[in-house]
């Protein structure tokens, strides 16, 4: 898909299609303006007849003759100027994706940015603008190969008049490309089946990011490796499944030699049944996306890649598939982690902070910077925060603030949750040095508290993303967050803004 910036005015520029917004309760945007001229009052007449209008999301086709610069015109509603945040700068800007999509559009000149966005400036927009749109035209087929989606969007284009804002354009082009690429690959590994999307298969998809990058280093740990290494509570969870464990570790090396590194980790359960604690059967086919947390990580490095950011990035994901079976892991069992601590497994649902908690404690050799892991941990943070923000917990404020300030602006947000010590003594257990769960209340709290027993040495901020890792519904499908979240926050890391 080709996205180009350009110095010039939209009643100069040709195009299948151009995108504009009004606020309420009728006011046209500049370029609505000067297409409205262009067109004798056609947005205007709309707004008065009622088929255009400033309702956030509404949004209006309006056709042009065969001899027009601009074959159509999709006019969108923005809701209230003062109130328009970077969240309803992207309910705007995926209304207009559905309708191009809808009238099966080629080409636009997105005039959106040019919009005052609450604490955007233009780059924001312009990436905001490109993830959004593009990302919306991902459909997947690798297994409906007979109903594969034709995609007719082929170009987007971003225009201004003022040449100072061309080189900002540009690289909210670029850097909104970059992400893209790593939500799309996101999407894809979540939507897998569990039979194509093993453990194996993510460390296979690992190694292909490697080839053609010289920075990027990847290495795979079997399950005899992890042994040697006292993994005992990630092995505890593969023990069940014919599929082997896989401890995936993937080394962007953009800084310099001596710069400690950014250390992602995502759990990467292939698919959960639970366990021998199983899970009820209604919904249990959305247990695939159990590994979102490593698909992002892997998204995220993916993006590294494409931007070639100055700045060295480990990601690791560890991978295993829940099964029940003879060699299966009952509740009551005890485990030791690689860290010694012993785990005694109440839950065998409980397995993402099983395969964390040992990659949490085999990062240490990475000495890094700052560690944050991305989980599809508990159901009780659907419960607290819905399916809009995840939920962040630090060892740090100014991690978890860094985190949310990079959502705010990507508007992949999150929302902080206490990690407060009164929580830890719900672990305590009776034959083990922690218990894997802590009872009913504030479940997202104490998963964190469990993982925050491995974390003591470094800056750690958790990421639970059981909320938003994937759409229910007739729109089900995995979303590709938190890859917006998490390159973002590297960039800030890597640019120092």
């Amino acid at each position: 898909m080709e996205t180009i910036a350009k110095t010039t005015s939209v009643d100069k520029e040709i195009a299948d299609c151009v995108v504009v917004g009004i606020f309420k309760p009728k006011r046209l945007s500049a370029s609505a303006k000067k297409l409205d001229k262009l067109y004798r009052n056609s947005i205007s007449n709309a707004c008065q007849r009622g088929t255009a209008g400033g309702n956030l999301g509404q949004v209006t086709t309006l056709h042009n003759s065969g001899r027009s610069k601009h074959n159509c015109i999709i006019v969108v509603g923005c809701g209230e100027e003062n109130k328009f945040s970077i969240s309803k700068y992207q309910t705007a800007l995926n209304a207009v994706a559905n309708e191009i999509k809808r009238n099966k559009i080629s080409n636009i000149i997105n005039c959106l940015a040019e919009l005052p966005v609450k604490d955007a400036d233009i780059l924001t927009k312009v990436q905001v603008a490109v993830t959004t749109i593009e990302s919306s035209m991902y459909a997947y087929s690798e297994t409906k190969p007979k109903a594969k989606t034709r995609i007719h969007f082929r170009k987007q284009k971003f225009i201004t008049s003022n040449r100072k804002e061309i080189s900002d354009m540009r690289d909210g082009i670029e850097i909104g490309k970059a992400i893209v690429s790593g939500i799309n690959l996101a999407k894809e590994l979540g939507n897998l089946p569990g039979n194509i999307c093993t453990p194996t298969y993510l460390a296979e998809q690992a190694l292909a990011l490697k080839k053609g990058n010289r920075k990027l280093k990847v290495n795979v740990l079997d399950e005899a490796q992890m042994k040697k290494l006292n993994m005992g509570a990630l092995l505890s969870v593969s023990n069940g499944s014919v599929e082997p464990a896989k401890l995936v570790t993937m080394e962007f090396n953009g800084g310099n030699e001596n710069e400690r590194p950014v250390v992602l980790v995502g759990k990467g359960i292939t698919f959960d049944t639970g366990g021998i604690s199983l899970k009820p059967g209604a919904t249990m086919d959305e247990m695939k996306f159990d590994m979102c947390g490593a698909a992002s990580v892997l998204g995220t490095i993916k993006a590294c890649c494409e931007l070639d950011l100055p700045l060295n990035v480990v990601g690791v994901i560890a991978c295993a598939e829940n099964m029940p079976g003879g060699r299966a892991t009952k509740p009551g069992d005890v485990v030791t982690t690689m860290s010694g601590q012993t785990v005694e497994i109440l839950n065998t649902d409980a397995e993402g902070r099983l395969v964390l908690c040992d990659a949490l404690t085999y990062i240490d050799k990475f000495e890094p910077e700052t560690v944050i892991d991305i989980a599809t941990l508990t159901g009780a943070c659907v419960v607290a925060l819905g399916q809009i923000p995840s939920g962040v917990m630090s060892n740090d404020d100014d991690l978890a603030k860094s985190l949310i300030r990079a959502g705010e602006q990507t508007g992949d947000r999150t929302w902080q949750l206490p990690l407060w010590d009164e929580y830890q003594s719900q672990l305590d257990s009776n034959f083990a040095d922690i218990a894997n769960i802590g009872g009913r209340w504030g479940g997202t709290i104490t998963a964190a508290c469990f993982l925050s027993r491995f974390t003591k040495n470094y800056t750690w901020a958790h990421l639970d993303i059981a909320g938003v890792a994937w759409h229910q519904g007739k729109e089900k499908g995995a979303t590709g967050r938190p890859v917006p979240l998490l390159t973002e926050y590297l960039l800030h890391q890597a640019y120092e803004f």
